[in-house]
């Protein structure tokens, strides 16, 4: 089978094309744009129209993607399925959104925190089967945190309403940030994080933190330098927690149009990334991890797989 997927986010919008058999056998298509849907939401509870707008614009371009690869291999259409988390759940007007993109062909499905949590974990607890793990997805607005393995599946999972979009809009108005704003938001997250996590810990022995998404990515794209972004390389890599803060403090200190200038930061992340290396960094902590290793399998793997097994 070839099957689609796409994950539409706070921040960003994603596609994801493979072969499947058994299990994800071959990648076909791998796209990321930043559309930033979820811009203003926290303060107002509302999709703005031209956030709506671009997400239907981009999210056709794929959907003619997909309708190109199924005459490439001779089928009348590929098999998708589009999935909306934060900003779409907690904005009071996505049936607009929803309604948008009826009209291009493409349902959309906005999954609640918990499903969202269960198809990151099973996209990247893939790639470390036996292991007790801690699989942590940064997004713009949530930050999904589950515990299990490969084998058993998920223990334990939780959905918080924090994201890097969230965190910026509610913490972070300087530019750059002041150590002030920097400091009120890592004791927010750390009191968040720590509240319903180390009840957890107590109970288990994790063996590894595994970070899916755009926020860890990034950390390792930075820290190499690398002028074209190169999956292959980022997958799998293990990042101490002194990387992680060595990066988050460069990038602190610089302007929203400095930030932009940092070979390896994709532009369009420069406004949300120094929160979401917080979120990150403040998740580690609290897990008691020196270092997490940086996934490229995530929710859109997870979509798919799912998406296999009930075909």
């Amino acid at each position: 089978m070839i099957l689609a997927a796409i994950d539409l986010g706070t921040v960003t919008c994603r596609l994801f094309v493979a072969e499947v058999a058994s299990g994800i056998e071959r990648e076909l298509v791998r796209e990321c744009t930043i559309t930033n849907l979820g811009i203003g939401v926290s303060q107002t509870g509302v999709l703005r129209q031209d956030a709506i707008d671009r997400v239907v614009q981009c999210i056709a371009g794929y959907r003619a993607q997909c309708d190109a690869i199924a005459h490439e291999y001779g089928l009348d259409a590929l098999p998708l399925v589009a999935v909306a988390t934060s900003a779409a759940r907690d904005a009071k007007n996505s049936d607009e959104l929803v309604a948008a993109l009826a009209q291009v062909g493409v349902e959309l499905n906005i999954i609640p925190g918990q499903r969202e949590a269960q198809l990151s974990f099973l996209g990247a607890s893939s790639e470390f089967p036996g292991e007790a793990i801690a699989v942590v997805d940064v997004g713009g607005g949530s930050t999904e945190v589950i515990f299990g393995n490969a084998l058993a599946g998920v223990e334990f999972a939780y959905s918080f309403d924090i994201g890097c979009r969230r965190i910026t809009e509610m913490f972070l108005p300087s530019d750059p940030p002041t150590a002030n704003e920097l400091a009120q938001a890592r004791a927010y997250l750390l009191e968040s994080f720590a509240a319903v996590l180390e009840p957890q810990l107590a109970q288990r022995e994790l063996q590894r933190m595994v970070a899916v998404a755009g926020t860890a990515t990034s950390v390792v794209s930075v820290s190499e330098e690398m002028a074209v972004y190169d999956s292959a390389l980022v997958h799998k890599t293990v990042v101490s927690a002194d990387l992680l803060d060595s990066v988050l403090q460069r990038l602190a200190a610089l302007t929203e149009e400095e930030r932009k200038q940092v070979v390896g930061l994709e532009p369009k992340r420069a406004p949300v990334i120094v929160a979401g290396m917080l979120i990150l960094q403040c998740v580690l902590e609290v897990l008691g991890q020196t270092s997490f290793t940086v996934s490229e399998s995530d929710i859109l793997q997870g979509i798919v797989m799912a998406s296999s097994q009930e075909l």
